[in-house]
């Protein structure tokens, strides 16, 4: 039996989730996908399959393409965002806590919450 794609899905494992996502060339530098923040006990990392994401890690501003995979380990500040005004994506993996920090963000209810939702969640939103 063929297991699904992950297209817009989760593989949802006890350590990580890995996930495929995409921007069609809405976001950019001023309105990125995920604005500066930092999570404190948790890495993230990403995977473009197509397209261009730019990344600010720590001090370092970063154009990732198709084949590039970025890792940010814990404690370090970053953003995201398609770097071109192209369809981009991407695979993400996360811990479950980040992937319950974005669910959280999209809720109804996060309206006026986000500093909040992120303290909630072990990570910090800046600026």
């Amino acid at each position: 039996m063929e297991p699904p794609p992950l297209d817009g899905s989760r593989l949802v494992c006890e350590d990580f989730v890995l996930a495929e996502w995409q921007d069609n060339g809405e976001s950019s530098e001023e309105r990125p996908i995920a604005p500066l923040h930092v999570h404190h006990e948790d890495d993230e990392a990403w995977y473009v399959l197509e397209g261009l994401l730019g990344f600010v890690r720590g001090g370092e501003q970063i154009e990732a393409s198709a084949g590039t995979a970025i890792a940010v380990p814990r404690g370090t500040p970053h953003a995201y965002w398609n770097a071109h005004p192209e369809p981009t994506r991407y695979l993400i993996v996360m811990t479950p806590r980040i992937a319950a920090l974005v669910d959280a963000l999209h809720e109804p209810s996060a309206a006026g919450r986000a500093h909040e939702i992120f303290r909630e969640h072990a990570s910090e939103l800046l600026g």
